[in-house]
């Protein structure tokens, strides 16, 4: 009898990023840094492989994507998500509530400190229904996010 194929869903740490992130690298480089989003999956994936971990990376600019995703994590038993929803942490009720609706651990992930720059970045729904928030080490900011996952 063939052994079974073993389940690695709960290896597997969605990755996703919202609006705007499919052009890091090129905007407000002085902000964001100059690393891509394929050079931050890059890092990710050969971090996560050394952690017995996979990666599966998403990028959308639209919000339902998002949410749909973050029932997928659900659905598929995946062992966390990372979410850098850009400019939707400080506006979105949906993605809030979509994260509370499943109990798989979300991480917030920022690469710069909402909290450092303009008012209306300071409040993050996100951050409310969120396990923890790593933000302000730019790309750095997914490994440690990365590195958290692989604890809990």
């Amino acid at each position: 009898m063939a052994d079974p194929v073993p389940d690695t869903s709960a290896s597997t740490i969605f990755v996703l990023n919202g609006p705007n992130l499919n052009l890091l690298g090129l905007r407000e480089p002085q902000i964001y840094g100059t690393d891509t989003l394929d050079d931050i999956a890059a890092m990710l994936e050969d971090r996560a492989r050394d952690l017995g971990l996979t990666i599966d990376m998403r990028q959308s600019n639209h919000e339902g994507h998002l949410i749909e995703w973050l029932h997928e994590a659900q659905a598929v038993g995946a062992r966390a998500v990372l979410l850098n929803a850009g400019a939707l942490t400080h506006t979105s009720f949906a993605l809030y509530d979509a994260m509370r609706a499943i109990t798989t651990p979300v991480i917030e992930v920022h690469l710069s400190n909402p909290v450092a720059r303009e008012e209306y970045r300071r409040h993050s729904f996100i951050g409310m229904a969120a396990w923890g928030t790593i933000s302000g080490f730019g790309a750095t900011s997914y490994l440690l996010a990365l590195e958290a996952t692989a604890r809990i």
